[in-house]
């Protein structure tokens, strides 16, 4: 099997060294080279080929962004970890990295104590992203695109809750799914997106400003409204709860699942105990199995679970395992999302009239 190249892009000599280090433990993993700026490291591209680059978020000369733009336009389908700080600017400059098309981030690790503690953090992280952006893609039997199976018969205005699961290239997914959803959306949203602190709430803010429905970063005891969106906040599984004849959300610090805090399958499992069969879960591009567990409690309590087809998926893990274990009802492209999601929430008949309406002016 041919070994991964990466080209590690960083001012810091320290962090290129120890990038290196880290990437070498792996025999799958070759680093092809390194570049002490942006301009070095554009120039070294043509020439090492590599299948996948490691880009520091803030450098001087040209920044990441400027880098990640150049890569962009020349080598659109090459993936770009940037490499962040855990700070309010290293977090508002990866939010608007990934919006250009970088293809993950990790975070620097903050006093681990040592060089060789940083190593392993790095090494825990890094290892697993560059794997999964890089590895062939596995076949899974066909799903249907439309309509459901089994017992799970189309009833329109059946949901009452969507809940989403998104990792790897979410924050991508959710700039094109939740802007699409109407302003009159008929039930609450809530969702996990893999990212860790000061990260989620300036990607609700990011979001918020580009939709129609309000989204928000969950907070404690909160009710859930039909026409708002929950991020769960970094570093905390997001629950709801019965209080009355209202729903309202929880924040805990439980231990990981699937190494995630906050966790899809900690959210889905949750919906599903408290809408039962009115629940519809959404899994999107993402590594890992985190999903799976939930989308299987959401199956057994008669709700619906959708995937995100694996082309238009920047990992088809978490779709990919759902779709594997025959727990996903339909499989549709990014595009198509928001469209079967609002079909199932019971506003089919509202584009058709819409349709209708648009063809007779």
């Amino acid at each position: 099997m041919a070994t991964i190249r990466v080209l590690v892009i960083d001012d810091s000599v320290v962090i290129r060294k120890v990038l290196s280090e880290a990437l070498a433990t792996d025999p799958s993993i070759e680093v092809a080279g390194t570049a002490a700026d942006g301009a070095i490291g554009l120039s070294k591209i043509p020439i090492l080929k590599p299948d996948l680059i490691t880009l520091d978020v803030e450098m001087p000369g040209k920044s990441g962004i400027e880098v990640l733009c150049e890569i962009r336009k020349h080598y659109p389908k090459l993936p770009v970890i940037m490499f962040s700080t855990l700070t309010e600017r290293g977090a508002a400059v990866t939010i608007e990295a990934l919006s250009l098309g970088a293809s993950d981030y990790v975070t620097k690790p903050s006093n681990t104590g040592s060089v060789e503690q940083t190593r392993l953090k790095i090494q825990a992280e890094l290892l697993p992203k560059i794997k999964g952006l890089c590895e062939r893609r596995t076949t899974v039997p066909a799903l249907p695109r439309n309509g459901l199976r089994g017992v799970h018969s189309s009833t329109r205005g059946s949901i009452e809750i969507v809940a989403i699961g998104s990792s790897t290239g979410g924050p991508n997914a959710l700039a094109e799914v939740l802007p699409r959803f109407r302003k009159e959306f008929p039930v609450p949203i809530v969702l996990v997106q893999h990212m860790p602190p000061l990260f989620t709430r300036l990607l609700a803010e990011r979001l918020d400003k580009m939709a129609k429905i309000a989204i928000r970063e969950g907070a404690e005891r909160e009710f859930v409204k039909p026409g708002v969106a929950w991020i769960a906040p970094g570093d905390h599984h997001m629950i709801l709860f019965r209080d009355g004849g209202a729903v309202r959300l929880a924040m805990n610090k439980g231990a990981p699942e699937n190494s995630c805090r906050p966790a899809v399958d900690v959210l889905f499992a949750s919906v599903a105990q408290v809408y039962g069969a009115k629940t519809l879960g959404v899994v999107l591009t993402g590594m890992g199995s985190d999903g799976v567990r939930g989308a299987q409690c959401i199956r057994e309590a008669g709700g619906q679970v959708i995937v995100q087809d694996e082309a238009s998926s920047v990992v088809w893990g978490m779709p990919g395992q759902v779709a594997a274990a025959g727990l996903a009802d339909g499989s549709y492209p990014l595009g198509e999302i928001a469209e079967e999601v609002e079909r199932r929430v019971g506003l089919g008949s509202i584009h058709a009239r819409d349709e209708l309406r648009h063809h007779s002016i």
